[in-house]
């Protein structure tokens, strides 16, 4: 008779145990829920931050074509994967659309590229300084101007600082607030002020 009665509250206790342990799963995946509906949220603000960015800039840089970006986002095996698709209505009606490294020319991946940079700058809370060496060599020459006013822009923009090294860029360095040619001297090289304030910030 003990033994029976023994046998019967260990079953009670293990039936209240797994009633308890039932209890926390269902909280537990409310809050995973939660959670990932704040994380949805999240990723959404950014994915869209990132298409307007870029939309806008390709349609600075390249003001006679009709271009945009689109993010796709999947999530596979818990992780969260964005693939920015690049797309273009030709003057025909024809719309193309691919990743901007394949389907487009460098100058649009060049773009996008440094917004990309400046986005992660600003949502890291890094050191708003932007670092150009030699950064635009497949640059089509026609747009060079629109980009250099539209870096412009966006130091004004955002306080941002770009440090930007070119070779032969002349509408670049039209649009800067500084510029400074490398001159070579004894063995070694210096920074000549060519136009704008020597002192940093003005």
């Amino acid at each position: 008779m003990g033994l029976r009665q023994g046998v019967q509250e260990e079953l009670a206790s293990a039936n209240s145990r797994i009633k308890e342990l039932e209890r926390e799963e269902t909280l537990l995946t409310l809050v995973a829920k939660l959670f990932q509906g704040f994380i949805d949220q999240e990723v959404n603000i950014g994915v869209q931050a990132v298409e307007s960015l870029q939309t806008e800039g390709l349609q600075t840089v390249f003001s006679d074509q009709d271009i945009r970006v689109r993010a796709e986002v999947e999530v596979q095996r818990g992780k969260v994967s964005v693939d920015l698709v690049t797309l273009q209505k030709r003057s025909d009606g024809v719309e193309v659309e691919g990743l901007s490294n394949e389907a487009f020319g460098g100058s649009v991946a060049t773009v996008q590229s440094i917004l990309l940079r400046i986005l992660i700058i600003f949502r890291r809370e890094l050191r708003p300084i932007l670092l150009l060496d030699e950064s635009l060599p497949a640059f089509d020459a026609n747009y060079m101007g629109n980009m250099g006013r539209f870096l412009a822009a966006l130091c004004t923009r955002l306080g941002l600082d770009i440090l930007l090294v070119t070779q032969n860029a002349p509408a670049l360095v039209e649009a800067a607030d500084r510029v400074y040619r490398i001159v070579p001297k004894g063995g070694t090289v210096q920074f000549e002020l060519i136009r704008g304030d020597a002192r940093l910030g003005k």
